[in-house]
């Protein structure tokens, strides 16, 4: 989210160099800048914000949390360096036979694990 804040900020500044700079010829360049700039600010804060609901979804252990998490760990894959290393993390957590227990549903108890590995989480 801190990169999208940053994003928006810097299309800003484009944004102020389009208007103070009409009749320079650079008006195309400052914004497609400041549009670019925007659209990958706009795309991170979602991301972001995807990010931490599905950490909300896999503290409150639901199985749509799980998955969501995996789905946005195979992106982070390919976000270099940290993402990787995000990425493999929470698919290795997730994938294990431990991290697959706490999500699954027992009985009347709801989808709580027990001990073992989710004993970090809490």
């Amino acid at each position: 989210m801190l990169v999208g804040v940053s994003m928006l900020l810097l299309s800003a500044g484009a944004l102020a160099e389009l208007f103070d700079s009409v009749g320079t010829g650079v008006e195309f360049a400052a914004g497609l800048t400041a549009a670019a700039l925007a659209l990958i600010g706009v795309f991170s804060l979602l991301y972001g914000a995807a990010h931490a609901w599905a950490s909300v979804l896999l503290r409150r252990r639901t199985a749509f949390g799980r998955v969501l998490m995996l789905a946005l760990a195979l992106v982070d894959l390919i976000v270099l360096p940290f993402g990787t290393g995000l990425g493999v993390y929470a698919l290795w957590a997730l994938l294990t036979n431990e991290g697959r227990r706490l999500f699954e549903v027992h009985g009347s108890g709801g989808s709580e694990g027990s001990g073992g590995f989710g004993s970090q989480l809490n």
